[in-house]
């Protein structure tokens, strides 16, 4: 699962209203800021942001409920930071479980997507935020996160359904991104330099999982 404190990779969440508009043009004059920068700070100026209703979903079929807002940042990504990733996760506990934590204020952290055994899918962040799920910031800010319920050391709790699920569901998010479909960009948690994580574990089947997305129609090439 994801690191326990937010604290971890240094991340935290930024007031909208912090950020004044003549604050933002001072920035825009200054050479010292890098043009990617520049963007990160516009948008959180009070107006500038894209138009979020309440309760939708990235994934079509996905049920949403929300995570606290302790575990992830408000951001406006792409346009803030570019989504180059997707990282698998293992919840080393059932899903009603994996929930409660994510809801949970003192946790620290959360994924964007849960997926049950039977291959339900829950989003709990969406993904135009931050969500501290990597346990290194600038692999938060580039990511999608994904949960798996069930445990690394049980290979029979990745079922075919959870398999299918998150393959689908992996295949939307790279062809949403234009991320290629390959182990560099689709990624274990254990991969994240500086995590002390090693989910998915031994028992994740890549070379099956990573058929299974390149199978999908809308998945990149």
């Amino acid at each position: 699962m994801g690191e326990k404190k937010a604290s971890a990779d240094g991340d935290r969440r930024i007031g909208r209203r912090a950020l004044l508009i003549g604050g933002t043009a001072a920035a825009v004059g200054s050479a010292v800021l890098a043009r990617d920068e520049l963007a990160r700070l516009w948008w959180r100026a009070p107006g500038v942001e894209k138009p979020r209703v309440q309760g939708a979903v990235d994934f079509r079929g996905a049920q949403w409920v929300a995570a606290s807002d302790a575990n992830w940042r408000r951001a406006d990504r792409p346009d803030d930071y570019g989504i180059d990733m997707v990282i698998i996760h293992v919840t080393q506990g059932s899903f009603a479980s994996a929930v409660k934590v994510f809801q949970d204020p003192g946790h620290g952290a959360a994924a964007h997507y849960i997926v049950r055994k039977d291959g339900h899918i829950t989003q709990m962040i969406r993904e135009l935020d931050v969500a501290y799920h990597a346990g290194n910031r600038a692999y938060n800010e580039r990511s999608v996160g994904i949960e798996h319920e069930g445990f690394v050391d049980r290979p029979e709790d990745f079922t075919d359904e959870m398999y299918a699920a998150s393959a689908r569901l992996t295949a939307g998010i790279c062809a949403r991104y234009a991320i290629p479909v390959d182990r560099e960009h689709i990624i274990g948690h254990v991969e994240v330099p500086g995590t002390d994580h090693t989910d998915p574990g031994e028992h994740w089947d890549w070379e099956r999982y990573m058929r299974l997305v390149r199978k999908v129609p809308s998945a990149s090439a």
